[in-house]
């Protein structure tokens, strides 16, 4: 039988990313949560945290971490059906992609926020990895491009975003005065949010017939900046449908391959848990997004 206040010790370490700082939210001394984590690991019978800056768990940290959090989980839900819910709030790990978290995510779920005393603990990255996130228990549910479920967990289908290659009327006429040739794609500076992005490279591939040698990439991780760079005229990038509208609204932008849509299908995973809260948000962000994402079969 585990000893919780060892394992509530150990995932404070972790979630705050030091014994100091972990320490300090269960108003403990450093050095009691310090000797609660090695009692834990004797008890386990293995190292559970690399003592490193930031402390990082092992393989076993993180499954008795995620063991943590679901049992915390319907310790809430339990304590909620008796009654003890008292004026505090319910905090819940979600795991999401930036361009989610900048256009639809929030007026998804913004009704379900106002009703339910729910506090959001949000992580951010791209959709082909919020799954590791999940698979490590860090999240208990997260939106992500993959609709077989992971082990232990349900998915919903959420909806699709539709992403096109933009850019302003000054940079094709400077770039792209030919067209979307070879020649002219490698040699224009393009958009990337980061290292693991390669939605562009897929796209312009499709569009030329082979990938690109794309010489001039510029990396900006912040979706919210992505269509006001866009429309400076110093570089193309893909944006969703949600957000170019506006700006080709206005005549900003302008779809340097029409024609050509890099469609990614959103699920949402969440552990299968018998969690009333987990249910209840569950079915209000599937409700919320596909009232404002694309809906196909």
């Amino acid at each position: 039988m585990l000893d919780y206040k060892l394992v509530e010790a150990f995932a404070a370490v972790v979630g705050e990313g030091g014994f100091e700082k972990g320490a300090r939210v269960l108003h403990l001394t450093q050095g009691a949560v310090s000797q609660r984590v090695k009692l834990l690991e004797e008890q386990a019978g293995c190292v559970l945290l690399v003592r490193s800056s930031p402390p990082r768990p092992t393989a076993a940290g993180q499954a008795m971490l995620k063991h943590f959090r679901q049992v915390r989980r319907l310790e809430e839900d339990l304590d909620s059906g008796l009654g003890r819910t008292g004026a505090g709030f319910d905090t819940l790990a979600v795991g999401l992609n930036a361009d989610s978290l900048a256009t639809w995510f929030f007026p998804a779920v913004n009704e379900y926020l106002d009703a339910k005393s729910v506090l959001l603990d949000l992580s951010v990255d791209d959709q082909a990895e919020t799954l590791k996130l999940l698979k490590a228990g860090e999240v208990l549910g997260c939106i992500a491009d993959r609709a077989e479920p992971v082990q232990g967990c349900r998915v919903e289908y959420l909806g699709d975003m539709d992403y096109r290659l933009y850019a302003a009327k000054s940079y094709k006429t400077k770039w792209y005065k030919n067209g979307a040739v070879l020649e002219n794609v490698e040699a224009a500076p393009i958009l990337v949010f980061n290292r693991k992005d390669i939605m562009h490279e897929v796209l312009l591939a499709e569009a030329l017939g082979q990938p690109p040698l794309l010489r001039s990439p510029f990396y900006l991780p912040s979706s919210e900046r992505f269509a006001p760079t866009i429309t400076s005229g110093r570089v193309c990038g893909m944006l969703p449908d949600q957000q170019a509208a506006p700006y080709l609204e206005r005549g900003e932008l302008v779809d340097l391959l029409p024609g050509h849509v890099f469609t990614v299908r959103l699920h949402w995973q969440c552990w299968n848990l018998e969690s009333a809260r987990l249910a209840g948000f569950t079915e209000a962000l599937v409700r919320g997004a596909r009232a404002l994402l694309t809906v196909r079969p």
